[in-house]
């Protein structure tokens, strides 16, 4: 049975809302300024989207000290990859489909930055280099090609009050990842207390 209430076009959708300002509309760059590049320097936190070649979306988040994402002009960033669960969803979907979304996250600042591109993943010596951490240096990282970049509102922040202290809950309220990950795959063969201790040790590998 149809859905009357589904929204299937532009004009649909539009005229549920006002018209964006003037400044909105005209907010996106084609390059790197130096409000974008002082974000990137000082954020330590990004989500990063990519999408398999048969249009399978995923978003990962990346993490380090402030800075650790390279501008390397203004159309093009390098973005070290860092010890993971080695599923590597985010470099295959590159592989696949090098369209890429980012989204930047400076603790304090409920203003974000978007930038999207295409990516590449290299091996560079002199960019490996520079992203290497306690002697130790990545095996890989992604360049991304930057096409466009916005700052983007902080509303979304200001409503979940995501760095008000107030508002941060009890870890302990919510399970173990190793127990909620062995809920969600069935496992019956794997005690949950290793799970949560090879989860712990790779925590304390983080380079």
């Amino acid at each position: 049975m149809p859905d009357d209430h589904r929204i299937t076009s532009l004009e649909q959708l539009r005229a549920l809302f006002d018209a964006p300002s003037p400044m909105v509309r005209r907010k996106v760059i084609g390059r790197l300024d130096k409000h974008c590049r002082a974000i990137i320097a000082a954020a330590p936190f990004l989500c990063l989207s990519t999408a398999s070649a048969a249009g399978r979306i995923d978003v990962s988040p990346r993490g380090d000290a402030p800075g650790f994402v390279q501008v390397l002009d203004d159309k093009t960033l390098f973005i070290p990859d860092r010890p993971g669960n080695n599923r590597l969803d985010s470099l295959t979907n590159i592989l696949e489909s090098p369209q890429i979304g980012l989204l930047f996250v400076v603790p304090g600042m409920d203003e974000t930055l978007r930038v999207f591109g295409t990516a590449e993943i290299t091996r560079e010596p002199a960019l490996l280099a520079r992203a290497a951490v306690g002697g130790k240096t990545p095996r890989l990282g992604i360049k991304v090609a930057v096409e466009g970049a916005h700052l983007h509102c902080g509303k979304a922040f200001k409503r979940s009050r995501l760095w008000d202290q107030a508002a941060q809950i009890e870890r302990k309220s919510l399970p173990t990842l190793g127990r909620m990950v062995l809920d969600q795959i069935g496992a019956t063969d794997i005690p949950v207390e290793a799970a949560d201790a090879r989860i712990e040790e790779s925590y304390r590998k983080l380079y």
